[in-house]
């Protein structure tokens, strides 16, 4: 990975953090039974790719509001992300240590987006 940062959302603290989400995301799926892998897996994958992406492309330099509606857009991802597994829970796919981990690290994402949604 180069040194330099170049894009705004290099620098997001937030996107930070919702890489390493999208990181726990995919170890916990991993465990899932392989017969989800083109359903409840992907689907709760997207959704947690889909909060970085956000972050990055609603940084692209628009106007604030713009941004605003983006990093929404990635807390409805991010609500998309906790339904799934409380489907997974349900299916006993995960535990309850999984799904606490998951959620904790899911409030953490979403008041770093608040704050910045509440900074623009």
């Amino acid at each position: 990975m180069p040194n330099a940062r170049y894009y705004r959302f290099e620098k997001l603290d937030v996107w930070k953090d919702a890489r390493e989400f999208v990181t726990l995301v995919y170890k916990i799926t991993g465990n899932f039974p392989s017969k989800e892998k083109f359903g409840l897996i992907d689907q709760i994958r997207r959704a947690a790719i889909s909060i970085v992406l956000n972050i990055a492309e609603g940084s692209a330099g628009r106007s604030d509001a713009d941004f605003k509606r983006f990093l929404k857009m990635a807390q409805g991802s991010l609500h998309e992300v906790i339904a799934g597994f409380y489907i997974a829970s349900d299916q006993e796919f995960v535990n309850k240590s999984q799904f606490d981990q998951v959620y904790d690290f899911s409030q953490k994402l979403n008041a770093r987006i608040n704050a910045l949604i509440k900074k623009l």
